[in-house]
């Protein structure tokens, strides 16, 4: 069997939400309202639920499976269509754990060791934390690969790890003298790419802050939603007259960027707009706008999660249409490695 030349693989985009904490405005606009656009470019597209991952750390299992159909739901409430777009969560599909034991012993310990998200999950407790955890890039890399995965929608936190996965691709190519695998490309674009902390402006909206003011959450309703972005924090300066005049003012611009954002506009648009006017006009205009793009969500959510067995439905079928991606790509890895596998169906 010819194996693929790697620049010849045809555009496929694979992205991954953890399900653990609830999605938030950030990952609604740096993810969600993106998935959306690319799936309805006609590009095909792969969404994913990874549940494995959440497990490096302990997770409450009512609560894991609660969370893993509520992420489902506000996928689906976004606007991914199931029957245009692959939705399931990962531990469904087994391939993903199958190429990440490969991969274990593709990538090099010093890789992992330079990976900056396990020194600042784990701190000073790195001989506490799990090895699901050290090798979590490994697992990344697989969820990717495993699909010829071509274009992985990611955050600027998440580089790291999409480097390590072209790193991988590339060694991989290299020790066994194939092109099998694709060196995958990050795309990172737009305004709120990275959406901050409605308390700290220089922190990345979290849903592991300990804050719940920190955070829009979709499932906030729409008077959380408006008090929220009353109580950001802001400063006493009006707006300026050009984007400029935000440097050093790290709260005032994530709340530009995250107008820009949800209302389709650059941030220059936004400035012109409001230029001169202080947060006492501007937030008002921000909270109508959030609250008119995210409640139909949220609502959308609730009625989605009263019919859990309908969820799980969805995530079925799209774990099999997964697998039938994904198996044969295992399949002839499992061959360019050397391991034997039976013919019999």
């Amino acid at each position: 069997m010819n194996d693929t030349p790697a620049a010849q693989f045809s555009k496929r985009i694979f992205s991954g939400i953890q399900p653990s904490g609830g999605l938030t405005l950030g990952n609604y606009l740096g993810a969600l309202k993106r998935f959306v656009a690319a799936q309805d470019d006609g590009v095909e597209t792969i969404y994913c639920l990874v549940d494995l991952h959440a497990i490096t750390v302990w997770q409450d299992p009512a609560k894991l499976r609660h969370a893993t159909r509520e992420a489902a739901a506000g996928f689906l409430a976004a606007g991914i269509d199931p029957a245009r777009s692959i939705l399931f969560n990962q531990s469904q599909v087994s391939a993903h754990a199958e190429l990440a034991w490969i991969f274990n012993c593709v990538a090099r310990m010093g890789w992992l060791r330079r990976m900056t998200q396990f020194k600042d999950k784990a701190g000073k407790h790195a001989e506490e934390a799990s090895v699901g955890l050290f090798a979590y890039p490994n697992l990344m890399a697989a969820d990717i690969l495993v699909y010829h995965a071509t274009h992985v929608p990611v955050g600027e936190d998440q580089k790291q790890h999409l480097e390590l996965a072209r790193d991988i691709a590339i060694k991989f190519n290299h020790d066994f003298g194939t092109e099998f695998f694709p060196v995958v490309a990050p795309v990172i674009e737009g305004a709120a790419t990275r959406v901050m902390s409605l308390r700290d402006g220089t922190k990345k909206m979290s849903k592991s802050d300990p804050s719940d003011q920190s955070r829009i959450n979709l499932t906030d309703d729409a008077d959380a939603i408006a008090q929220k972005i009353r109580k950001a924090r802001t400063d006493p300066e009006p707006l300026p007259e050009a984007l400029d005049g935000l440097e050093g003012r790290a709260e005032a611009r994530n709340l530009v960027n995250i107008y820009a954002a949800l209302a389709d506009i650059s941030a220059d648009d936004v400035i012109a707009q409001f230029a001169g006017q202080g947060f006492g006009a501007f937030k008002p205009a921000l909270a109508e706008l959030a609250v008119d793009k995210l409640a139909p969500i949220n609502a959308e959510m609730r009625r989605l999660m009263r019919d859990p067995a309908e969820i799980d439905r969805i995530l079925g079928e799209g774990a099999a249409r997964a697998d039938a991606i994904a198996r044969p790509i295992l399949a002839r890895t499992h061959e360019i490695v050397g391991l034997i596998r039976s013919r019999t169906p």
